[in-house]
């Protein structure tokens, strides 16, 4: 003898469960890039080269004063130059690390939400960005105090809003790494980007106002590290958009619909 089971239909107005999906926490998501941007062997010589040239920069006003304008803007600036450098690479890095070291498919598996873990990575970069800008006036404070001890003149030009212009500097240039890094997935094209990209507009620029205006950021943030921002608010905003916004954007666009081999 065969037994048939049913199961019961639901009556009306019962609905049926869900599965629902929760997803990894914010915060868990931040120790997570946290430690993969600082945690591993190159990530911390990077970020120990990064304070080593803001330290071998600063020494440039500090042991040449007649070639170097002694003031403190002048050495604020030389602290920027040393962040600008290789601080964009750490970013580039964070941002590509799933994709160079084919860890997407775990990371996306774990947490489908792609967007939460590009958030989670630029939220990073911009913590690290603040840590170095935070490095970079102390060094500029200790730059500072060797030169005032060596009985020379300081002009004491320094405010409160070049203090804030050199942070945003300091991110400025940070988000342009995250922009290329989103944008290219490609850690050694992205790095090479970053170094060659600003050295043509650059060369461009030397012939071309235009270009120099318009489509080389580095002129751009350095009117708005120098305190020039009001002059050339125009030029400030369109280096950030063609530099930042529109490539992360793209880069934001590219990350959901990869698929991962």
């Amino acid at each position: 003898m065969t037994t048939t089971m049913t199961r019961p239909a639901p009556t009306a107005g019962t609905a049926r469960p869900q599965a629902t999906f929760s997803g990894i926490p914010f915060g868990r998501l931040l120790l997570v890039e946290w430690g993969k941007a600082t945690g591993t062997r190159a990530a911390r010589w990077l970020l120990a080269l990064v304070a080593a040239s803001t330290l071998g920069l600063m020494l440039a006003p500090v042991l040449a004063p007649s070639s170097v304008d002694q003031t403190y803007t002048s050495y604020l600036g030389y602290a920027a130059l040393g962040l600008s450098i290789l601080l964009p690479v750490v970013s580039i890095l964070t941002l590509t690390s799933e994709w160079s070291q084919r860890t997407a498919l775990i990371t996306f598996t774990q947490e489908p939400r792609r967007l939460r873990v590009v958030a989670a990575k630029i939220t990073v970069s911009l913590f690290l960005g603040a840590g170095a800008a935070l490095f970079g006036g102390l060094v500029t404070a200790g730059g500072l105090a060797v030169a005032a001890a060596s009985g020379r003149r300081l002009d004491a030009d320094l405010d409160a809003g070049l203090l804030v212009a050199f942070l945003l500097y300091v991110l400025l240039n940070v988000l342009t790494g995250v922009a290329l890094g989103a944008l290219v997935h490609n850690s050694a094209a992205a790095i090479v980007a970053s170094f060659v990209l600003p050295i043509g507009f650059g060369l461009l620029g030397r012939v071309s106002r235009w270009v120099a205006d318009w489509l080389d950021y580095t002129t751009a943030f350095n009117w708005l590290l120098t305190g020039r921002w009001s002059d050339h608010p125009a030029q400030i905003l369109v280096a950030v958009v063609l530099w930042v916004a529109a490539p992360l954007a793209v880069g934001l666009v590219r990350t959901v619909r990869r698929e991962i081999n």
